[in-house]
């Protein structure tokens, strides 16, 4: 049996994680939507402190600011980029550390925060690296000064900033050189360095999550802090606050917005919990995506909030799917198990599966059924290969397909392809083995007759591939049903 018959005699769905998510009534929790419904006394509030308020602590963060600059250029004086991912820094310049967080304490303080720490933070012997999530704003950058100044990761272009950057450079970072095509590896191998060097390395701070949410949920954690093996002691931040002013989001008030409203608040009050120290199994140690997983299932259940597997690169769907004109959150696929499991890249998901679909979907719910299905086909309805295509993608029978829904059929699709046998026809023997009626040929046929090149019979196939990638599948099952 090849690949395209297995297609047609399967009648169930096998039941797995992905299908039951899918299937389920309830939406998903959407990580990446912030909104902030201010009351009268909301609005109110913010109005008068906005003039009363906001210019005290806007002059005590610049003084503060200016302060810690002036620390953090006096601490790396002398000192070449080189010397400062080489070896780190001791003596007098480490020690200007409890200055500058002591200037930024104040900063935050200033502004209204009330930090409370539950727990105590281990050692950089007992855990080299601190696995801080929920990352839910810019805002979060206060945890370094409250956990002594540990090194980051940032992105190279952030060195260059106006006084952060110096900042920045006076933790020494490992910088990220998102240009650079080896750019991941060489920062797993950097934390390797110092996680294991002997030179004694401070702590090295870090939000595996790698993008910002809304705190209902832990994001999938990126690997990279994992891959040390090393002991890593995990920190949960909380914003307990009625109004939440701080959360910066896919999808939400922007950062000057959100730093205007946090600033207008009286309090924002905001905890650190360190977690007992998690030290890996070996299997962890040779596993860095299990150990990952297995760290945000601690933090989830501390947080009480449920795991949800959705990364960066939903985000990135999500916003590719606004430009398209359709309901930003069909782009919430869980990106990194679909690559996992078919081996697609997350660009090609953006740039060919998703224009593809914003084809035939309806552009209010991003959903679409059998009829827009087989009109993007060029195929009546209740013809067989339009209703069999549209079963194989309607994983649930709903009667109605999501994006996800849409990918995961595709993929599907393209490996009963490669499993089937392989065929070299002309289009008129599809346009006969189709069995369409005079109507409905002569619309198909000026379909593909628009996408022609030239007179080449299989360059039209080709570009009718390329235009609607369903009708490789057609072609493959039309020639597999007729073959003996």
């Amino acid at each position: 049996m090849n690949g395209i018959s297995g297609l047609r005699h399967r009648t169930t769905v096998p039941i797995s994680k992905n299908n039951i998510k899918d299937c389920t009534s309830s939406s998903p929790v959407n990580p990446f939507v912030h909104n902030i419904d201010l009351g009268p006394y909301d609005k109110i509030k913010v109005y008068i402190l906005t003039v009363v308020l906001l210019p005290l602590r806007l002059v005590a963060v610049f003084a503060c600011l200016f302060i810690a600059y002036l620390l953090a250029c006096i601490g790396t004086i002398g000192l070449s980029q080189e010397d400062l991912i080489d070896k780190p820094m001791k003596g007098w310049r480490r020690s200007l550390s409890k200055l500058i967080t002591a200037t930024s304490r104040f900063c935050f303080r200033s502004c209204g925060y009330r930090v409370r720490v539950i727990g105590q933070q281990a050692t950089a012997k007992e855990a080299p690296i601190l696995i801080f999530s929920p990352h839910s704003s810019f805002l979060d950058a206060f945890v370094a000064h409250w956990t002594g100044l540990p090194c980051l990761i940032v992105r190279s272009q952030d060195r260059q900033r106006p006084i952060f950057g110096q900042l920045i450079n006076y933790t020494q970072p490992v910088y990220v050189w998102r240009e650079d095509p080896d750019s991941r590896q060489n920062t797993i191998k950097e934390i390797k360095r110092r996680t294991t060097s002997p030179d004694g390395w401070q702590q090295i701070l870090i939000f595996p999550e790698g993008t910002c949410s809304n705190r209902k949920g832990l994001i999938t954690f990126k690997p990279g802090a994992f891959y040390p093996g090393v002991p890593v002691q995990p920190v949960c931040i909380r914003y307990p606050n009625r109004l939440d002013t701080l959360s910066w989001t896919w999808q939400g008030p922007g950062a000057l917005e959100l730093l205007w409203l946090t600033m207008t608040q009286f309090y924002t009050y905001c905890e650190l919990e360190f977690l007992p120290v998690y030290v890996p199994t070996e299997e962890e140690k040779c596993n860095p995506k299990l150990f990952a997983s297995n760290v945000r299932d601690v933090m989830a259940k501390a947080l009480q909030v449920p795991v949800i597997d959705y990364s960066y690169e939903d985000c990135r769907l999500m916003s590719k799917a606004k430009k398209l004109g359709l309901p930003p959150s069909i782009g919430l696929i869980e990106v990194q198990n679909i690559r996992e499991e078919y081996g697609l890249d997350a660009r090609v998901l953006e740039t060919d599966f998703l224009e593809k679909f914003a084809k035939f979907a309806d552009h209010s719910t991003g959903l679409a059924d059998a009829k827009q299905f087989a009109k993007y086909l060029h195929l009546p309805v209740d013809h067989p290969k339009a209703m069999e295509l549209f079963d194989i993608n309607d994983s649930d029978r709903s009667g109605t397909l999501s994006f996800k829904k849409y990918v995961r059929g595709r993929c599907t699709l393209n490996g009963s392809i490669k499993n089937s046998v392989g065929t070299n026809v002309s289009w008129d023997v599809v346009k006969q083995r189709l069995k369409l009626s005079p109507e409905n040929l002569e619309t198909i046929d000026s379909f593909v007759v628009n996408l022609k090149s030239d007179a080449n019979e299989n360059d039209v196939l080709d570009h009718l591939y390329a235009a609607v990638p369903e009708w490789s599948w057609i072609v493959s099952d039309l020639c597999n049903s007729s073959s003996p």
